[in-house]
């Protein structure tokens, strides 16, 4: 029987009246294979007409935490029997607070992995969300039992990374399969530059450890959107569907992806066509220039020669040579919209930019231009992106242009 474990009457807090509690299910979709890959458990008070979350139960600090977890408990041995009983089951996720997870390390029980080998479940199919709290205890403690989880099969996650508990030390200790990105995080990237620009930070992150983005809280086509452009792998929310009693079909939603993920294609593909030819053009121009020209010390001369093609986008322009050390001066863009000549960066070492040795190992004569990726500008705070020129061998120029698709205000 489920439940049959727990001891003592639901607490008083849950205050139900006529109702039952209940494991429903959001789906979480996979724009790789447009599928619905796994389901995240979330706790339901039903009645006869009416369904209501369990969000407020669980986020009240004033009830205590053994009450928690015994409502918690039964919603997870619902979750778990049912999903055994699947033929080759979604991934589950399963929210499980720092303080509950550090409890067990202190008491050596992990119901979770009790209830796997009860009903058969499979551990691979199982991820461990750990949910946004203040957590005080050992991360010693509290690693050593995410690490027993992992060792019995089972993924990790750290949910509404960007705020409370998903501290960047924590994520490096924990290093989990998968990042839940915070939806309030996507929503104010889409009126501000600087949560943007943490928002796609998240991606490189993962990259570099390993995991996979996850995005809650997507509601419109133009959270999807901002999804996908800022690395997701998973989606999950409102557009595709509240959290129900079953599973769906696992194709439900494909036509949506399917849709978005075209469009951005599209979209992103005319982007940076614009942009590459752009580049193009600048190589050519500046090829003219400085066919005839003999040495490097003409760099200024060759740039003054170049500013009236520059268009308005173009904010500034400077050459180095090959170990980044810059020959010319900056010409940059005046608030008349002019050039000025600053002499100040003029012999700065550029080479630690990161575009800078990617860069230089790829221009050669069959390709003399290439475009980075857009990023907030250290002196303006505007978003540009850097096109890197291949002057002659060991010299590059680089021309600073305004992203006119930038993500959103600057702030």
């Amino acid at each position: 029987m489920i439940g049959s474990h727990s001891a003592g009457p639901l607490p008083q807090a849950l205050r139900l009246d006529g109702e039952s509690i209940a494991a429903f299910y959001q789906p979480i979709i996979a724009l790789d294979t447009r599928r619905i890959e796994g389901y995240e458990v979330l706790g339901r008070a039903v009645g006869k007409e009416s369904l209501r979350s369990l969000g407020p139960f669980f986020g009240d600090g004033s009830i205590p935490m053994e009450d928690h977890l015994l409502v918690d408990r039964l919603l997870r041995e619902q979750a778990i029997a049912k999903h055994a009983l699947v033929r080759n089951p979604p991934l589950l996720f399963l929210n499980l607070k720092p303080a509950w997870i550090y409890q067990q390390g202190q008491t050596g029980e992990l119901f979770t992995l009790d209830l796997l080998s009860r009903y058969n479940a499979d551990p691979s199919r199982i991820v461990i969300e750990i949910t946004e709290e203040s957590f005080q205890g050992s991360m010693d403690v509290l690693r050593s039992v995410i690490d027993r989880y992992r060792s019995q099969g089972c993924l990790i996650a750290i949910d509404d990374v960007g705020s409370g508990f998903s501290s960047a030390d924590r994520i490096a200790q924990i290093q989990p399969n998968l990042l839940k990105i915070d939806m309030h995080m996507v929503k104010r990237s889409a009126t501000h530059n600087g949560y943007y620009g943490v928002l796609r930070s998240f991606s490189e992150l993962a990259e570099q450890i390993g995991a996979s983005l996850l995005f809650e809280g997507v509601e419109t086509t133009e959270d999807l959107e901002r999804a996908i452009r800022s690395g997701a792998r998973y989606v999950q929310g409102y557009l595709f569907a509240r959290a129900g009693a079953d599973f769906l079909e696992a194709s439900s939603f494909a036509p949506v992806i399917e849709n978005e993920l075209d469009r951005h294609l599209k979209r992103f593909a005319m982007t940076e066509r614009r942009w590459q030819q752009q580049a193009e053009r600048l190589a050519e121009q500046l090829q003219a220039i400085v066919r005839d020209a003999e040495t490097p010390e003409a760099a200024d001369e060759w740039l003054e020669s170049l500013l009236p093609n520059l268009g308005p986008e173009c904010s500034k322009v400077y050459i180095c040579n090959e170990e980044g050390i810059q020959l010319s001066a900056n010409f940059g863009r005046a608030e008349n919209g002019g050039w000025q000549r600053e002499e100040e960066y003029r012999h700065a070492n550029w080479s630690w930019r990161p575009y800078f040795v990617p860069n230089l190992v790829q221009l050669n004569d069959s390709r003399r231009a290439i475009v980075s990726r857009s990023y907030t500008d250290l002196d303006s705070r505007a978003w540009i992106r850097t096109i890197s020129v291949l002057v002659r061998p060991g010299l590059i120029l680089f021309a600073d242009s305004k992203d006119e698709e930038s993500p959103g205000l600057e702030d």
